[in-house]
């Protein structure tokens, strides 16, 4: 295994560019799971459109299940992490016990909750009477693998946690690999369709969070996986430093949904399906954005937080401008990109015209202000491994505020397709609040006056 990186010594740019660019590439072949989902799926004869738009339909509830892996992740990373910088390997070791504890509880009951609720769901987010039968057999597969995709998800951060990016990264391309061979085998050979998809997912999560579990069980590891009681104080500790990600996260899959219903509303009977099948190749583009670029911010927050605990503000402050640098030069490159060939990328899911061109002006105007939206995401999840959760959260949540209310609204004064310039609107309009907000609430806290007593509890 290769050395650990230090992280209260070794240089801050280069380790930002050893955690943060695994991580980045991590979280890029972890959208294959549902990219590779979707490619396929548009792509089965006869039925293709339908059935992806049934399985975009499904994406606000996969959002939902993969918000709780990120509570007890990011939150018990985080403390783990300021538990570490803090040379306090016992309490490091609880934490982790702890987060892995409350995992197999939480998702072990999620899966039950959705199985029992699925039908009520999918009527809610707007599958139609035509998409709903595609839609139900893709969800009663997924959420059946909830246990091994929430394990997995949460249980990696804290392999990066421990300075082992590389072994993080490893998690999502197994199971992205197994999820492609797959694919095609069930879909097309075994002539399965959309339940060949699901199960092809649910195998890869299971790949993925065996290798996980074997990993943080290695000796090697400075802190190995252990198995507790869950302490109530230790446990809320780790939801209230998680609580912001997995807020950010849920309401991501409320978004979803508010689009997804208002396109079926307005579009009609005639244009509402055609609407949520452009909306969803559109959503699959923009997670090439967003997935790496929450794997740069959420790469760095075990850096940020172990100086936290250290007491390091001026590494602290290197952190921050190196993953500003970062996450600007790849929205840059990925707005040029979104300007010239988001045709290509389309014709993957879709040979039809008007599904093409609605698709191809869609990801053109959901692009326009992802260069300012790398700030957003960078001051969030950076405040968030300060222990500054009531901020990141309250910024956060005004962005998504802003996006259901130009969701709602402009198709109220302009056509169906206008719900989608609610993306660019919000995008900018936060981006705008948060560097204020953080300019005079970041360096008050680097001066000192604004610890924060629980994170160090």
């Amino acid at each position: 295994m290769k050395k650990m990186n230090d992280f209260g010594r070794d240089s801050i740019p280069l380790l930002v560019l050893k955690i943060s660019i695994p991580f980045m590439f991590a979280q890029f072949v972890n959208v294959l799971y549902s990219i590779v989902d979707r490619i396929y799926v548009g792509n089965i004869p006869g039925t293709g459109a339908d059935a992806l738009a049934g399985v975009g339909v499904c994406a606000p509830i996969v959002t939902l299940l993969s918000s709780f892996g990120t509570l007890f992740g990011i939150g018990g990373s985080v403390l783990f992490s300021v538990r570490l910088g803090a040379e306090d390997e016992k309490g490091a070791r609880k934490v982790l016990a702890n987060s892995f504890s409350m995992l197999i509880i939480v998702s072990l009951v999620l899966t039950v909750l959705f199985l029992l609720t699925r039908d009520q769901l999918l009527n809610w987010f707007g599958a139609s009477e035509t998409i709903f039968p595609y839609a139900d057999i893709y969800m009663t597969i997924y959420t059946a693998g909830t246990f091994f995709a929430l394990l997995s998800m949460g249980m990696n951060y804290f392999i990066t946690a421990q300075g082992f990016p590389v072994l993080g990264m490893l998690t999502t391309l197994i199971g992205a690999v197994v999820n492609i061979v797959l694919d095609p085998v069930f879909i097309f050979l075994f002539h399965m369709d959309v339940a060949g998809a699901a199960l092809a997912t649910v195998i890869a999560q299971i790949s993925s969070c065996l290798f996980v579990l074997c990993t943080l069980r290695r000796k090697k590891m400075r802190v190995p996986l252990g198995l507790v009681k869950p302490e109530a104080g230790t446990c809320r500790q780790i939801v209230k430093i998680g609580f912001s990600p997995f807020l950010i996260l849920a309401t991501d899959s409320i978004i979803i949904i508010a689009l997804n219903a208002v396109l079926q509303y307005y579009g009609g009977r005639e244009y509402g399906d055609t609407l949520i099948t452009a909306a969803t190749i559109v959503q699959s583009y923009m997670l090439l954005i967003t997935s790496p670029m929450l794997g740069i911010t959420g790469g760095s927050q075990p850096l940020i937080s172990f100086n936290y605990g250290a007491n390091r503000p001026d590494r602290i402050r290197k952190t921050f401008f190196w993953v500003f640098m970062l996450c600007l030069c790849f929205t840059s490159v990925m707005f040029f990109v979104s300007r010239v060939m988001p045709q290509y990328f389309v014709r993957i899911f879709t040979g039809n015209p008007e599904y093409a061109g609605l698709a191809v002006w869609g990801i053109e105007v959901f692009t326009m202000m992802i260069i300012p939206l790398s700030f957003q995401y960078v001051i969030v999840d950076g405040l968030t491994a300060l222990g500054m959760t009531k901020i990141s959260l309250s910024l956060s949540l005004l962005r998504k505020i802003l996006y259901f209310g130009a969701t709602c609204i402009l198709p109220l004064f302009l056509t169906a397709r206008s719900a989608f310039y609610a993306e660019p609107v919000a995008d900018g309009l936060a981006a705008c609040v948060s560097s204020i907000v953080f300019i005079f609430i970041y360096r008050k806290y680097l001066r000192g006056e604004g610890r924060l007593k629980e994170i160090r509890m």
